[in-house]
């Protein structure tokens, strides 16, 4: 059984949540975020970043 959210609590996460993908985001030229959310809550975020080689 899980326990509930207090809203204190799911108020923080969100705020931490959204900074670590504004974090993620900062730089980012070319590539993907993606978020997992498990019951409501992000719980990892993955960055895939695509580098852009100059042809020789």
């Amino acid at each position: 059984m899980t326990t509930p959210i207090q809203p204190a609590d799911a108020q923080r996460h969100l705020e931490e949540s959204l900074a670590s993908v504004r974090e993620a985001l900062t730089g980012l030229r070319f590539g993907t975020v993606a978020l997992t959310v498990h019951e409501g809550r992000v719980v990892q975020i993955d960055v895939t970043e695509k580098k852009r080689l100059k042809p020789s």
